[in-house]
C-alpha cells in the first residue's frame, strides 16, 4: 500500500536527503560517489573526522532512530559510540561501510512504511519530542554531514 500524508513525506524528505533530488545540494549518497577507502581514511590535520568517520557516525545514528521506534525503548547513545572507530582502512572495509549505511537507511524506510499513524505523534521514548521531529531531524543529520564530506573531499581528495 502506498504511503499517504504525512508519512509520504518523511518517506520523500528520507530518500531526497539520501539518495535523491533534493534542494539544498547533492544528497549523501551522492557526496560519497567516487570516494576511495584512501580519501575516506584521511584525516585533515584541522579537523576531528575523516569522511570514513562521519559515515560511520551517520550509519549508526540511522540504526539508533530504527531501534528507539521499532522496540520502543530509551537508547541514549549508540552501543558502539558516536563515532565508532575505523579499524581496518582497506577497499572492502569501506565498501562494507557504504553498504552497511545503506542497508540501515533502507530499514529505516521500511520502519517508517511499517509505522501507525499515532506513533507519528508519540513522544520517542527518552526524549522530549515526537517520532516525527526525529525522523525530520535524521534528514537533517544526512545533510549536515554531506556539507562536511563534500568539504572533505576538496580538503583531502
Amino acid at each position: 500500500m502506498p504511503l499517504t500524508g504525512e508519512f509520504a513525506r518523511i518517506d520523500d524528505e528520507l530518500c531526497r536527503g539520501y539518495d535523491g533530488d533534493c534542494w539544498h545540494g547533492p544528497p549523501l549518497r551522492a557526496v560519497l560517489s567516487g570516494v576511495t577507502a584512501k580519501a575516506a581514511a584521511a584525516k585533515h590535520p584541522q579537523l576531528v573526522h575523516s569522511i570514513w568517520a562521519l559515515v560511520n557516525h551517520v550509519s549508526i545514528w540511522v540504526e539508533v532512530v530504527s531501534l528507539r521506534i521499532t522496540e520502543w525503548r530509551a537508547i541514549e547513545s549508540p552501543d558502539a559510540g558516536d563515532f565508532p572507530p575505523v579499524t581496518n582502512v582497506g577497499e572492502a572495509a569501506w565498501a562494507g561501510a557504504l553498504d552497511t549505511l545503506d542497508q540501515r537507511h533502507r530499514r529505516l524506510l521500511d520502519v517508517v512504511a511499517g509505522l501507525d499513524a499515532g506513533r507519528l505523534d508519540a513522544t520517542v521514548p527518552g526524549k522530549d519530542y515526537p517520532v516525527a521531529v526525529m525522523l525530520h531531524g535524521t534528514v537533517q543529520h544526512y545533510a549536515y554531514h554531506a556539507g562536511q564530506i563534500a568539504l572533505l573531499k576538496k580538503l583531502v581528495g
